[in-house]
């Protein structure tokens, strides 16, 4: 006998239990990636005398730890063209006058832990000074150890913003911010889209002509307006664009193929797997291992990549980027494609025979 309606638990409770956990769901997709964030093998360059590209790298490696992986380059320009390519984001310059390199624009948490090697630096050349034999003593060299903490910060070492950001964005608030309609955007059209316009053909171009728009207008919002973003307006939009159509067009696949069950598929991956590991606040290096380059795998991170990339670093490569949002707008339209295929047709009806 079927349990009485009595005795059945009440169904506002188990939504609201529900909702409950996906609340808790979300915040946990957002919050995991901040909380756990800490710095690994962040690629850093350094060039110098030998001597002291050994020492210091011992060194760094001593009170770093694996925060930071060393590249020895060749020199300063050396230096200079890998952080704007960026292949690493800072580099150490030793010599007559040393320096310290950071990007900004590359990311200002990174830079901030490039620049924190400043003082380090400082006081382990000043303690190396100390152990230099001035010119023309015989002497021995003075084996009383590293001068005091006030000695060694006699070095100067001088930091140079390589990639600064734009005035109107000093501190990168509104580039991060920049990413955040890559992934909205492409939701919204994509479900608007699935749920409002009939037949495969009319889906693509109604997304088409939706990605294109948006990615002008967002851009002159965000460039000719906020003032958060660099480089060729046309070249920037092109970004936004390709980030919509991989996002809007994974939604109109699904949706094509499953139906309106297939709608949330692309909030889901996008927006609550995606989006927290795609390296906008925290670069890819200081989120949890191997999550990182998860992340740069998917519409949201391989964007917000690419605005930074095409905005302030035109020396460095595009090509992962503009491959993993192809790849996506590819992905989505081989789906919408099959569902239009795999759609039962109608036959035409056979007139009665005279």
């Amino acid at each position: 006998m079927a349990p009485s309606a009595a005795h059945q638990p009440p169904k506002h409770l188990g939504i609201g239990v529900g909702l409950a956990l996906v609340v808790t769901v979300i915040v946990l997709a957002f919050s995991w990636p901040a909380v756990t964030a800490d710095p690994r093998n962040v690629p850093l360059a350094i060039t110098g005398p030998e001597e002291q590209v050994a020492a210091v790298s011992a060194a760094l490696d001593q009170h770093l730890g694996d925060a930071v992986a060393l590249t020895t380059v060749a020199d300063r320009d050396a230096a200079v063209r890998a952080v704007e390519r960026r292949a690493v984001y800072g580099a150490i310059v030793l010599g007559p006058d040393p320096e310290v390199l950071k990007a900004t624009a590359a990311s200002p948490v990174a830079a901030q832990l490039v620049e924190g090697t400043k003082v380090p630096l400082g006081q382990l050349l000043a303690a190396m000074t100390q152990t230099l034999v001035p010119e023309g003593n015989a002497g021995p060299v003075d084996q009383a150890g590293p001068a005091p903490a006030a000695d060694q910060a006699a070095v100067t070492v001088l930091v140079t913003d390589v990639v600064p950001l734009l005035e109107a964005d000093s501190r990168g608030s509104g580039l991060a911010a920049a990413t955040l309609p890559l992934v909205l955007g492409g939701l919204v059209g994509g479900v608007a889209i699935s749920l409002l316009v009939v037949g495969i053909w009319r889906r693509i171009a109604a997304l088409a002509v939706y990605a294109v728009a948006a990615g002008l207008l967002i851009t002159g919002v965000l460039q000719t307006w906020f003032g958060v973003l660099a480089g060729a307006y046309l070249a920037n939009a092109a970004v936004f664009t390709a980030c919509l159509l991989a996002i809007g067009s994974t939604i109109v696949g699904f949706a094509s193929l499953l139906g309106r069950p297939g709608i949330p598929v692309g909030p889901v991956l996008f927006l609550l797997v995606a989006n927290p590991i795609a390296g906008v606040t925290m670069p890819p290096e200081f989120l949890p291992t191997g999550w990182g380059t998860i992340g740069q795998l998917f519409p949201p991170g391989a964007g917000a990549t690419l605005v930074r990339n095409v905005s302030y670093f035109p020396d460095a490569s595009t090509t992962a980027p503009w491959l993993v949002l192809t790849g996506w707008t590819v992905l989505g339209l081989a789906l919408a494609t099959l569902a239009h295929r795999r759609a039962p047709r109608t036959e035409p009806a056979t007139a009665p025979a005279a």
